[in-house]
């Protein structure tokens, strides 16, 4: 008996058979991670006995079988890697548009609140500056009045300013979304006391020193308009959590959680890559010397592109379901 055909090489082919077969009949044709991983590397033994059969075996079966058992491996080597494309792919043009706008009251609701805030954080600021102090904006009040432009510092680390900042605000965003777990209110909060933060820096410049507030308004707007949307999207989310264990309707309070849950993370999930588009922005363009019309076209393009997009794949694959139920 030659070497290669020793137990744990020909249990090794067996496994590599049953992987290809699993991958074959499991619903939508996928391994999990792991199984993924071993297939991979069984399929890298696998190719050294090949290699080693046809140099110290005369057995024009074992190389045809081990030849065939290759092909078929690689096969759904690839088949795996373009059903992970398919898969990002129906994501972003489907499952995230689609879940957006079936829930899209929650994210009214969110947006309502978080301006709400930021008007009333304005206009409080406006009238006593050391409301500042108030929303945990301490030190606010020295920065405005010495001209304390600290976003230009982005510039001189452009890389560094940006991974933090994308890093940031998507911290800020899941706890957002985390904070639905306590029957929404948690959102609530979280949203209002942002929005309070975002007016009072503003309510604050207007009152101490108007120039400051026209340069900071400059900076915010190239970035901001998709990252604010973003965190309203975030706590639209975590209120979707809260509402389902209000209101779980004809389910379990557990069964409803589990089921916004999908939804809720697949928004949040899709919210994520738009803070990495508005961090990039952030911590290139925003601190740049650009013009500030170049700075507010970014700002109102980019929010208008992010609306069209989620309203029109989402109602898109709304049609196509209903059209297909009827």
């Amino acid at each position: 008996m030659h070497r290669i055909l020793d137990f744990e090489e020909k249990h090794r082919w067996q496994r590599l058979e049953d992987l290809i077969e699993k991958s074959k009949t499991r619903l939508r044709s996928t391994l999990s991670t792991e199984e993924l991983r071993e297939l991979g590397e069984l399929y890298r033994r696998t190719s050294s006995d090949l290699a080693i059969a046809r140099v110290e075996s005369r057995d024009p079966e074992l190389i045809s079988y081990l030849n065939n058992l290759l092909i078929r491996a690689h096969s759904r080597i690839y088949q795996a890697d373009s059903r992970a494309f398919s898969i990002i792919k129906k994501f972003y043009l489907e499952d995230f548009p689609r879940d957006f706008c079936s829930n899209i009251n929650y994210m009214k609701l969110a947006g309502a609140v978080f301006v709400s805030f930021i008007i009333l954080g304005f206009f409080l600021a406006y009238r006593d500056v050391e409301f500042t102090e108030f929303v945990y904006l301490r030190g606010i009040k020295q920065a405005i009045l010495s001209n304390d432009y600290w976003w230009k510092d982005l510039n001189s680390a452009n890389q560094i300013g940006a991974s933090f900042i994308m890093t940031n605000n998507i911290l800020v965003s899941i706890r957002a979304f985390a904070m639905g777990a306590f029957f929404g209110i948690g959102s609530l909060v979280d949203l209002a006391l942002f929005g309070a933060h975002v007016g009072a820096v503003f309510g604050a410049a207007m009152n101490l020193n108007p120039p400051f507030a026209t340069q900071l308004g400059e900076f915010v707007i190239g970035h901001g308009v998709v990252e604010l949307t973003t965190v309203v999207f975030c706590g639209g989310a975590g209120l979707m959590l809260g509402y389902s264990l209000i209101d779980p309707g004809e389910l379990s309070r557990l069964e409803a959680l589990k089921k916004k849950g999908v939804e809720a993370a697949r928004i949040v999930f899709g919210s994520a890559t738009f803070l990495v588009f508005a961090g990039i922005i952030e911590g290139f363009i925003s601190p740049s010397d650009l013009p500030p019309v170049i700075k507010y076209s970014i700002g109102i393009t980019s929010g208008i592109a992010l609306f069209s997009y989620l309203l029109y794949f989402g109602k898109k694959e709304s049609k196509e379901n209903k059209s297909i139920s009827v």
